[in-house]
């Protein structure tokens, strides 16, 4: 007995604690790669888009401060709005579980059985740790959340900081390209390698940041990372190039 009330104790926090804290950082790093990656490789692809197919530097001034504005606002809404679905999903499935737990207990209580049968218990540990969750309504209905639906809490403040990080990340993203054109107005070949080597450095240093605050190789992580976003960026020039020429 002993020994199941010390998993429990481990338990409970990982599933209040532990995993809702996780979860938001998960979350937050999600939202800072989506933004800074995305702002980065939309404003390269036209950076490379419009380089091909002119040398007049101010012309990329105008169309990637478009995209930096447009793509900032619209990543951030998206955030915002799918974020904010999800909170809406989570809080309905939440009043769909306390209402069976408390009109069909016998039925909830089986499927917390059934979940801790899959983890390879049985018999007296089985039970055991079936009643506990079961004399616990607070637990009871976060264990059905995590481990029958499969749902993370979403908090109120969520939906917003998910609009504030992506929104800032990609105007960030958005600068890194043009950093070169800031310092070299009258060379646009110069300016566009410099643009290229500035980016697909930063997109290995997301990818290895990616990999340090998760699991990975950094450089592996960074390579795929930088190849990913240059060859997206790639494209942008290539469509410059064929347009231009016509």
């Amino acid at each position: 007995m002993q020994k199941i009330n010390g998993f429990m104790a481990k338990a409970k926090p990982a599933l209040q604690v532990d995993g809702h804290e996780e979860h938001f950082q998960g979350t937050s790093l999600s939202n800072f790669i989506l933004g800074c990656q995305d702002g980065l490789v939309n404003v390269l692809g036209i950076v490379l888009g419009v380089s091909a197919a002119t040398s007049d530097v101010r012309i990329i001034y105008v169309a990637s401060f478009a995209a930096l504005a447009a793509e900032s606002i619209s990543m951030a809404a998206v955030a915002y709005t799918s974020t904010l679905a999800r909170r809406r999903h989570y809080l309905r499935e939440l009043e769909r579980e306390k209402r069976e737990i408390r009109e069909l207990p016998k039925l909830e209580r089986e499927e917390v059985r059934t979940i801790f049968k899959k983890w390879g218990y049985k018999g007296k540990a089985l039970e055991d740790l079936t009643d506990k969750i079961a004399s616990n309504r607070k637990a009871w209905i976060e264990f059905m959340m995590a481990h029958e639906l499969d749902l993370q809490p979403v908090e109120k403040d969520e939906p917003m900081r998910g609009f504030v990080i992506v929104g800032l990340s990609a105007v960030i993203g958005s600068i890194v390209p043009l950093i070169p054109f800031f310092f070299i107005t009258n060379n646009i070949v110069s300016g566009t390698i410099a643009s290229v080597i500035i980016s697909g450095a930063v997109l290995f240093a997301i990818g290895a940041y990616e990999a340090k605050k998760t699991v990975g190789s950094l450089w592996r992580s960074g390579v795929q990372m930088a190849i990913i976003g240059l060859v997206a960026g790639f494209a942008g020039y290539l469509i410059g190039r064929l347009l231009g020429s016509a």
